[in-house]
């Protein structure tokens, strides 16, 4: 059974069937929010960034919400691939144990490991990952505001509550609860508009990088919020997937169009180059729940999506990809879900694989309409 499947926007299938695919058409790379199901992905971004976009030396912008993020900040390592399997080691062993009555871990007991995790995951680090010469870094994060602004045991659920109802309205009024902050390797334009929502954005150093790293990976009420990271405005900062769970931005936009790497500079079609876990690409968290939000829109026009077939994932264990849920479906048996978990992760390396024979020998008839 075939695990691949790629879709592809209008303009990004006519430049495949003009040219080819090459890495030197890639201008842009978004990791998505999801959690674990992102550990479906590990070998196609051991292949891609280890092997296909190294073959270039044009510089590619790296867009990250949540797991995306912290995906998108390894594959600035200077050894990729060894941080990849890393990455996903650590994440399938992660564990938290509970104490006797607990049934599930706390908030501020889950923050403070994890940002261990990440201080010893990128230790001594960083500077590779701010310095890379070509890979230019954006980490998507959620800032409250107003009720927001703050995290607390009351205004934090109403504030979410009130977000919800707006966004359920009209997504960019969301922008008055929650703005887009997105930290950048500096001196780097963002490759998307931002006129659809609320943004700021903010340079990344050696002082915020870990802080707004685990600011976007923050799932209100799993983990605490990261308050007044340094450089950014003050508050409380959550998970990039909240306000950009699938990171459904205008890449289709002159912004692209003119970045470093595009088609005037270095021969390529700014083309957007997406591994992601399923066909949809939803705007935001607090968009799951709304269909009609998931189709694609003209700011995918030029976006080749990687994703696992739905029939080929029934074939994983529990017939699914790896998911939170199997936190509770495992409980405490923390080797059930690794085995689990380890072992979708193997049968991912035939998305790799599949990737890899297409590009050598691409096959218009396999690309579907994103």
């Amino acid at each position: 059974m075939k695990a691949l499947r790629i879709y592809a926007g209008p303009k990004a299938r006519r430049h495949i069937e003009q040219n080819g695919l090459r890495p030197a058409d890639i201008g842009v790379v978004p990791g998505a929010a999801g959690g674990p199901k992102g550990l479906i992905l590990g070998a196609l971004d051991r292949f891609i960034f280890g092997d296909w976009l190294a073959q270039t030396t044009h510089p590619v912008h790296l867009v990250g919400a949540s797991i995306g993020a912290w995906r998108m900040a390894t594959a600035c390592l200077n050894d990729p691939a060894a941080g990849f399997t890393r990455l996903e080691h650590d994440y399938i062993h992660q564990h938290y144990e509970l104490q006797p009555g607990q049934k599930r871990p706390t908030a501020d007991f889950v923050s403070e490991q994890f940002g261990q995790s990440l201080k010893e995951f990128y230790g001594g680090r960083v500077h590779e990952v701010l310095q890379h010469p070509r890979y230019k870094l954006h980490i998507v994060t959620s800032r409250g505001r107003h009720m927001l602004g703050r995290e607390h045991k009351l205004a934090t659920p109403l504030g979410y509550f009130g977000a919800f109802l707006t966004n359920s309205l009209h997504r960019k009024a969301m922008g008055a609860w929650l703005e887009r902050v997105v930290f950048s390797t500096p001196d780097t334009q963002l490759p998307f508009a931002t006129s659809d929502y609320r943004t700021r954005q903010v340079d990344l150093s050696e002082d915020n990088f870990k802080l707004a790293l685990q600011a976007s990976c923050s799932i209100p009420f799993v983990l605490r919020s990261v308050h007044n990271v340094p450089g950014g405005p003050p508050g409380a900062y959550w998970d990039g997937g909240i306000t950009d769970y699938h990171l459904h931005l205008n890449y289709a936009n002159e912004v692209l169009a003119g970045a470093e790497g595009a088609e005037g500079t270095a021969g390529g079609a700014g083309l957007v180059l997406y591994p992601h876990f399923q066909k949809s690409v939803v705007p935001g968290w607090l968009d799951k729940g709304l269909k009609w939000r998931h189709k694609a829109t003209h700011f995918l026009d030029n976006m080749v999506l990687l994703a696992p077939d739905p029939e080929w994932i029934k074939k994983l264990p529990n017939a699914k990809l790896p998911d939170r849920t199997d936190f509770v479906r495992y409980g405490p048996d923390l080797q059930a879900r690794v085995k689990a978990w380890s072992a979708a992760t193997a049968a991912s390396a035939q998305l790799a694989e599949e990737w890899q024979a297409w590009l050598a020998r691409p096959d218009l008839g396999q690309l579907s309409a994103l």
